[in-house]
């Protein structure tokens, strides 16, 4: 038995998985499973060796480069087989690479966890200054690039991301005549939004001038740029004071030697009776590292945090932890409806770029996704306060802070939900 078929026999217990050898040779793996779809690869020639020695690059490489073929299923259905085996709350580790990949996706790991600020920006262009034509086509109207909200899983994207901005505007508690920051604004849709709810005076930083243009343009068109302000900055360079601060999906970018310089600003910018309230990705257990193919290819310098590693952020600077709450299958529903929708814009998206970048996306999508459904990823929502008074003593005031802002949207909002 080839070294690679035995790797197979151990990893695909549940679900059917039939490989084709580059030498023609077939076997399959596994036992049919009605909740994992039958998944057939055909290996071109090196293919087995890259998997064995890192199992997630070598098959996204080879995936991207058309060396991996997938004659039956698709990459989605490929990775929630191989992780619907591996799942993170059964400590199984067939997939885990060899110790000398390990070693490697350590080192670079660490090297890219200082994400100094003339870096921060490089990073984040390889990322969010790709073309605006491809974020309309997989995200909702209103470019939210984070974890929805989904009320019920059959709510659609739209309406998801609709109540996920309803539910941080509930906690933050934003009264008339505040001043709000968001950090790491993205295309500006959480600080108009804001503005629009609770008529609060928005700044919006960013890192990417793709995001900031469209930002400005929005504001613009809406008339509300003299109360909506959006700036090509580095959050350590910010300076003022706020009644509140939001972040969202920009954590995982920051690195972990700067979660205090994070956090030590966020005080500092706050006033005495001030909020924050961060969203992020994290990990369910302690700390790890990043993938080899996501610092290659997605997100060069990001991380995704421990909740420990958090809370060291935060711990000894005097703020309250008023709030911690975990979404656990959000961003699985969130990321199925945009690989979806990547998947039917499939022509247009290898005109934009190629067949490879194409492919690269969807392995992205369909890897995060799988992540979420059968690894080790939730998101936080956390909430922290400088004074311990300045906000209800139950959580109370957030469902009915919520309801209301769902009971008024506007005619365009309706047309979503």
């Amino acid at each position: 038995m080839a070294l690679i078929d035995r790797f197979f026999a151990r990893a695909v217990k549940r679900g059917q998985l039939n490989v084709i050898h580059a030498d023609g040779t077939s076997r399959s793996f596994g036992t049919p499973d009605p909740a994992l779809a039958p998944v057939t690869i055909r290996f071109g020639p090196g293919v087995a060796a890259a998997i064995l020695r890192d199992p997630a690059l070598g098959a996204a490489e080879a995936f991207m480069d058309g060396r991996l073929v997938i004659e039956q299923g698709d990459i989605r259905d490929l990775l929630m087989l191989m992780t619907g085996n591996n799942r993170w709350e059964d400590a199984t580790a067939a997939l885990d690479p060899k110790p000398l990949a390990r070693l490697a996706n350590n080192i670079a790991h660490r090297i890219g966890r200082y994400n100094m600020a003339r870096r921060s920006k490089r990073n984040v262009a390889h990322h969010y200054d790709l073309s605006r034509r491809l974020y309309d086509l997989f995200l909702d109207a209103d470019r939210q690039y984070s974890c929805a909200y989904y009320t019920d899983p059959a709510n659609g994207l739209e309406r998801a991301q609709l109540d996920k901005k309803a539910h941080i505007a509930a906690k933050l508690a934003i009264e008339p005549g505040m001043r709000v920051l968001d950090i790491g604004c993205g295309w500006g849709g959480m600080a108009l939004y804001l503005h629009q709810k609770t008529g609060a005076e928005m700044l919006g930083i960013t890192l990417s001038e793709e995001q900031l243009k469209v930002a400005r343009e929005r504001a613009a068109q809406l008339g509300v740029d003299r109360k909506v302000r959006f700036e090509l900055i580095d959050y350590r360079k910010v300076e003022g004071q706020f009644d509140r601060i939001v972040s969202v999906g920009m954590f995982e970018h920051v690195g972990t030697p700067q979660y205090r310089t994070f956090f030590r600003k966020v005080r500092e910018l706050l006033t005495p009776e001030g909020v924050m309230l961060l969203h992020t990705i994290g990990r369910a257990g302690g700390p790890g590292v990043t993938d080899a193919f996501t610092l290659k290819y997605i997100f060069p310098g990001g991380y995704i945090p421990a909740l420990s590693e958090i809370v060291r952020g935060y711990e000894g600077l005097r703020m309250f932890p008023t709030d911690i709450e975990v979404l656990r299958l959000h961003y699985a529903y969130t990321l199925k409806a945009w690989y979806d929708r990547t998947v039917a814009a499939r022509d247009e998206i290898v005109a934009l770029y190629d067949e490879r970048f194409f492919r690269m996306w969807t392995f992205y999508l369909a890897g995060s996704y799988a992540a979420f459904v059968n690894g080790g990823l939730v998101n936080y929502q956390l909430q922290l306060s400088r004074s311990r008074d300045s906000l209800p003593i139950t959580r109370d005031y957030m469902g009915e802070a919520e309801r209301g802002l769902r009971e008024s949207m506007t005619p365009g909002e309706r047309l979503f939900a």
